[in-house]
C-alpha cells in the first residue's frame, strides 16, 4: 500500500505481486481504517475480487500490458458504474443504480483497473469540505479533526490514507486540486473537454471535469493518458489527438517562463502557505526556470462569477430529480406538485437547496441580465486575462487555497467563508484551463500545503513537466501522517 500506482503496476507485471493480492491488501486496509476516515460510500468486495481474477488472466495471456493493469482504483460517487450504487452522496439518489458506465471509468476498465468502490463527496459536488454528504463527513488522515477538502474529499483522503493507490475525482471549481492540497496528494484538473463527461452526474455542465488523484505526478500523468480519449457521446469532448503525457516527465525546466500572480499573495493568505509556495517557486528558479511576478487581474470577480454560473447550471441540472423516474420519493403526498416539493425538500441537503435557490434567482425574469449575463461577460474577461498571461508565460504558479485544511464545522457555519476559500481555483474552471496541485511543504501544525501550476488550454504537458521537476528536488518529503492511527488500530 506504500507503492504508487505505477510502481504497483510494474510489480504486478513482473509477477512479484498478483492482482488478487493487491486487491485484498486494499480491501483489508479499507476495513481497518475507513471507520475512522469514512472515505467510501460503497465497497464492492465480491465484485473487486472477481475483477482481479479476470484481469490477472488477461495479464498472464498478454492481453493487458499497460502500466495500470491490475491496479485497484476508487471512483468518486458522482460517476455512473453499471450495477453499482451511484448516489452523489445525496439522499435523493440513495437508491439509484445506473444501467451504464461513465466513459472515463470504462477507459480505466479497458486499461485493466480493478474498481474497488465509490468514494464519499460533498452532496452533488456542492461544497469544499466533504461535510455535506448524506453518508456523513470524511476526515483528513493527517488530522481527523480537520476536513479533507472537497468536493472530492473521499477520493483524496483514500489516497492519503493509503487505502487505495489512486482515485478519480471531478473538479467544478477546484474539487480535485483543493482536497489534493489539504490531504498532501497530487491531483490534475484537465482542460475542459479533455476527458469525457458522459456518465458524470452534472453539477455545472460548462465547468465540470474528471481527473486523477494519486501519490505523485508520474501516476497522475499515466492515469490521465488512460482516461483522455475523444467520446462521441459527449458533445463537449474535443477531437484533439491524444497526448503522450508521460513524455513530459522530464527533470528539466531550463528556460521555462513561470509567472506568479501578485494578486494571489495579497491579504487573506496564511503566511505558512505563502512561504511554502514562494519557496517552491525559488526551487524551480534554481533549476533554470525564469520566474517573474505579474498582475493577473480579474481575480476579485472570479468568486461571484463562478457561483452565479455554477448555481444557475445546477438549478437546471438538478431539476430532473423529482421522484418520478428514479431516486428517492416521499412516502406521503397529495398530488404531483406536492410530491415534487416534498421529495426535493426531504431529498436535498441544505447546501444543495441554497445553490438551487441562488441559481433559480439569477435565471429568473428581471434578474437574468443583471446577474447571469453579467457573469458570463466576466467569465470571458477572465479567460482573456489568462490568455494575455500565457502570451508571456508557459506556466502560472500559485497557491491552491489561502489556508491549509480547516477544522470540522468552520465552513458550514459561514457559507461565504467557504466560497471565498475557492478564490485561487474557480477562475481556472471558468477559463477551461488545466491545473495540477501537488504538495510543496507544511504549515506550523504539520498540515500539508499545496501549490498549483496552471497551463494554457490543452497544454497539460507544461504543467506536468514543471510539477515533475519540482517533485525531483525532493525538498518536500511526505511524512507518515498515519502512524498514530495505525498504531491505535493495530496496523503499525
Amino acid at each position: 500500500m506504500k507503492l504508487t500506482a505505477v510502481e504497483l503496476g510494474k510489480k504486478i507485471k513482473d509477477k512479484e505481486v498478483t492482482v488478487v493480492e493487491a486487491t485484498k491488501a486494499c480491501l483489508e486496509r479499507i476495513k481497518a481504517l475507513d471507520e475512522t476516515y469514512n472515505c467510501f460510500v460503497t465497497v464492492d468486495e465480491a465484485g473487486a475480487l472477481a475483477q482481479a481474477e479476470a484481469i490477472q488472466a488477461k495479464i498472464d495471456s498478454g492481453e493487458l500490458t499497460g502500466p495500470l493493469a491490475g491496479v485497484p482504483v476508487a471512483i468518486k460517487d458522482n460517476m455512473c458504474i453499471n450495477g453499482m450504487l451511484t448516489s452523489c452522496s445525496s439522499k435523493i439518489l440513495s437508491n439509484f443504480v445506473p444501467t451504464y458506465t461513465a466513459t472515463a471509468v470504462e477507459k480505466l476498465q479497458e486499461a485493466g483497473a480493478v474498481i474497488i468502490g465509490k468514494t464519499n463527496m460533498d452532496e452533488f459536488a456542492m461544497g469544499s469540505t466533504t461535510e455535506t454528504s448524506y453518508y456523513g463527513v470524511t476526515r483528513n488522515p493527517w488530522d481527523t479533526d480537520k476536513v479533507p477538502g472537497g468536493s472530492s474529499g473521499g477520493s483524496a483522503a483514500a489516497v492519503a490514507a493509503e487505502e487505495i493507490p489512486y482515485a478519480l475525482g471531478s473538479d467544478t471549481g477546484g474539487s480535485i486540486r483543493q482536497p489534493a492540497a489539504f490531504c498532501g496528494v497530487t491531483g490534475i484538473k484537465p482542460t475542459y473537454g479533455r476527458v469525457s463527461r458522459y456518465g458524470l452526474i452534472a453539477y455545472g455542465s460548462s465547468l465540470d471535469q474528471i481527473g486523477p488523484l494519486a501519490k505523485d505526478v508520474t501516476d497522475c500523468a499515466t492515469i490521465l493518458e488512460a482516461i483522455c480519449k475523444h467520446d462521441d457521446k459527449d458533445s463537449t469532448s474535443y477531437a484533439q489527438a491524444e497526448d503522450d503525457f508521460t513524455s513530459a516527465l522530464v527533470d528539466d525546466v531550463k528556460g521555462m517562463k513561470i509567472g506568479i500572480p501578485r494578486d494571489y499573495f495579497a491579504e487573506g493568505i496564511d503566511e505558512d502557505v505563502k512561504t511554502a509556495v514562494l519557496a517552491a517557486a525559488k526551487k524551480l528558479e534554481e533549476k533554470g526556470a525564469i520566474v517573474e511576478e505579474f498582475d493577473l487581474g480579474m481575480v476579485e470577480y472570479a468568486i461571484p462569477a463562478y457561483y452565479i454560473i455554477a448555481s444557475a447550471e445546477a438549478s437546471s441540472n438538478l431539476e430532473r430529480f423529482d421522484g418520478v423516474k428514479y431516486g428517492y420519493r416521499t412516502a406521503e403526498y397529495r398530488d404531483l406538485h406536492n410530491m415534487y416539493k416534498k421529495t426535493r425538500s426531504e431529498g436535498f441537503g441544505a447546501e444543495v437547496k441554497r445553490r438551487i435557490m441562488l441559481g433559480s434567482f439569477v435565471l429568473s425574469s428581471g434578474y437574468y441580465d443583471a446577474y447571469y449575463v453579467k457573469a458570463l461577460k466576466t467569465k470571458a474577461l477572465i479567460k482573456k486575462a489568462f490568455d494575455d498571461a500565457f502570451a508571456k508565460y508557459d506556466v502560472i504558479l500559485g497557491p491552491v487555497a489561502p489556508t491549509t485544511a480547516l477544522k470540522m464545522g468552520e465552513s458550514l457555519s459561514d457559507p461565504i467563508k467557504m466560497y471565498l476559500g475557492d478564490i485561487y481555483t474557480v477562475s481556472v474552471n471558468l477559463a477551461g484551463l488545466p491545473g495540477i496541485s501537488l504538495p510543496c511543504g507544511q504549515d506550523k501544525d504539520g498540515m500539508p500545503v499545496g501549490m498549483q501550476l496552471l497551463g494554457q488550454t490543452f497544454d497539460e504537458k507544461s504543467i506536468i513537466r514543471a510539477a515533475y521537476a519540482f517533485e525531483c528536488t525532493k525538498t518536500y518529503k511526505r511524512p507518515d501522517a498515519l502512524g498514530t492511527v495505525e498504531a491505535e488500530r493495530g496496523l503499525a
